[in-house]
């Protein structure tokens, strides 16, 4: 599956290491994205609520389905995420623009999972004119 197919079949965006700071990309994105309709849950080591939403400490703590996983943690923390992806049953894994991990990528096809990286969800997004309704 292309990086657009991923995304234009996601509703439910976990995104791991969703700054608190406005100014990286890591909070810009998925405010984007959440701007545009997809559903953000945070996973954040401390915070208690971003973008308006409660924040989970780790992917496994999410109570609810979660379709794509997006990565703004470093590539050497991504087999560990692509793991926890499978684990919760997770659709798809992405590492975001600069984050490339064949580890990662193993792991999650191994396990079924849709798999994209050195992507950005809101270029790709905005490239694809993909909403959510």
């Amino acid at each position: 599956m292309k990086p657009e197919e991923i995304l234009a079949s996601a509703r439910t965006i976990a995104v791991v290491g969703l700054s608190r700071d406005p100014g990286k990309a890591a909070h810009g994105v998925p405010a984007s994205l959440q701007a545009h309709g997809f559903r953000i849950i945070p996973v954040h080591p401390s915070a208690t609520e971003l973008l308006g939403e409660k924040v989970y400490r780790s992917l496994e703590d999410i109570p609810e389905p979660v379709d794509l996983v997006d990565v703004f943690r470093p590539a050497g923390e991504a087999p560990d995420i692509a793991r926890s992806a499978v684990a919760i049953g997770a659709k798809a894994l992405w590492l975001q623009q600069g984050l490339v991990s064949a580890e990662a990528r193993k792991i999650a096809s191994d396990a079924g999972l849709e798999y994209a990286e050195d992507r950005c969800t809101a270029v790709v997004r905005a490239v694809a004119g993909i909403s959510v309704a």
